[in-house]
């Protein structure tokens, strides 16, 4: 995962971590977690397809972003 693309993404939306945790309605534990990988925590699917839909990010953007 490319971390730091996720980041400037939020950032140029004016999200913080806790901001996008709850549109995800996860914790913002689980969030820190999914974003910096720790015990191999990732993203599901279905917060993947939010994440797109809220930034209205490309297919090229998700892969850049996610599957890099």
């Amino acid at each position: 995962m490319n971390k730091n693309a996720l980041l400037s993404i939020m950032q140029f939306y004016g999200d913080t971590g806790g901001k996008l945790a709850k549109y995800l309605n996860i914790a913002r534990t689980t969030f820190s977690a999914k974003l910096n990988e720790t015990n191999g925590a990732e993203f599901t699917q279905n917060e993947i397809k939010l994440i797109k839909n809220k930034y209205n990010l490309c297919a090229e953007q998700i892969d850049f972003i996610f599957f890099n």
